[in-house]
């Protein structure tokens, strides 16, 4: 066994020893098991219910590389023994046949490519997450419909939308917009620019018996609408709470321009305290390891980070993502976080 592959297997041991049964009490069903523990075995680990999903990320380029994809042994040989090796652990220790095991590739996605739909086979099921339901899908696209890192802000989320008109843009397949719905918000609008992403929000309401009359799908253009709310009729607000987590980057041939969130956080941001009610408040999320947030660009508003209170168990790495509450006003006038 490839010494690295035999590090990895002593450490997701562990790692199983510690947080299964922390999830079982939790009644979490999809979580990580193995974040870029060890610097040699760069991988991420995932389990959704009874299944696995094994995430590779692209090595950088090297000289040495275009000989090994001409053909030439050495190289690519080691790396295929490494990974088989690599899969061989993960199947014994967490004790899933061949047909439940999914291997991915993690590297930079730029055009159409980040898009870009990987498969057909639609191998749908539910994982349940605190006390809801959600469809996640492992072989058909990059993503699998739940992020596990947001779960612990999917929860705030949920504790804070009581009573609350809840907009959730970049909204994806609505996650958030379930737990808003769950936490007894008063209305809760969903918007996607993907009419697949969209569907998927609809039966994840349905899922979790939600009336759709209350909660609202929108299919637009986030950039375009935070610049003209008025032409997105459905969701013209004002809002409680908004729930802005946007990609790291985007150009959909869809959009009316690109999206860099490092170059285009403060406007984004900006734009969505406009349409916040009186007392409202912005959970803003990025999960660009580089990001840092452009304050001074934002006259008038007030931050609270909470990138590590809503950092899960399960992932170790403080860059995961980064999350702030933001409103208008003085700083005493920042809604109590419930715990």
């Amino acid at each position: 066994m490839d010494p690295r592959a035999l590090m990895f297997h002593n450490r997701l041991r562990k790692n199983l020893r510690r947080l299964l049964p922390w999830a079982r009490q939790r009644g979490i069903e999809a979580l990580r098991l193995y974040d870029h523990d060890i610097p040699e075995v760069r991988l991420v680990v995932d389990r959704y219910g009874e299944r696995v999903v094994v995430w590779e990320y692209a090595r950088p380029a090297r000289p040495d590389d275009r000989a090994a994809a001409e053909g030439e042994p050495g190289e690519s040989a080691a790396a295929s023994s490494y990974t088989d090796d690599i899969l061989a652990v993960v199947a014994e220790l967490c004790e899933v046949p061949g047909e439940s095991l999914y291997v991915k590739l993690r590297q930079r996605q730029r055009g159409p490519r980040q898009y870009e739909k990987l498969d057909s086979a639609r191998h749908e099921f539910v994982v349940r997450e605190g006390g809801h339901r959600f469809l996640v899908n492992l072989s058909d696209y990059l993503d699998t419909g739940l992020f596990l890192d947001h779960r612990e802000t999917r929860a705030l989320v949920g504790r804070l939308a009581q009573g609350k008109r809840v907009l959730n843009l970049f909204a994806y397949t609505g996650s958030f917009s379930v737990y808003a719905a769950a936490g007894g918000a008063r209305s809760t609008v969903t918007m996607d620019l993907s009419a697949t992403y969209l569907d998927w929000a609809g039966r994840n309401f349905a899922l979790n018996g939600m009336d759709p009359r209350q909660h609202v799908r929108v299919r637009a253009e986030a950039l375009s609408y935070l610049r003209a709310p008025r032409t997105v009729p459905a969701a013209s607000g004002p809002f409680d709470l908004i729930v802005l987590d946007p990609p790291t980057f985007s150009n959909s041939k869809k959009m009316a321009g690109t999206l860099d969130v490092l170059r285009d956080h403060p406007l984004l941001i900006e734009d969505s305290l406009r349409l916040l009610a009186p007392g409202g408040a912005l959970l803003f999320s990025c999960n660009h390891h580089r990001f840092t947030l452009r304050a001074d660009e934002i006259p008038g508003a007030r931050f609270q980070d909470l990138s590590a209170q809503t950092l899960p168990r399960d992932f170790h790495d403080p860059r995961t993502h980064r999350c702030f509450l933001i409103t208008r006003g003085e700083p005493d006038r920042l809604p109590l976080v419930p715990t």
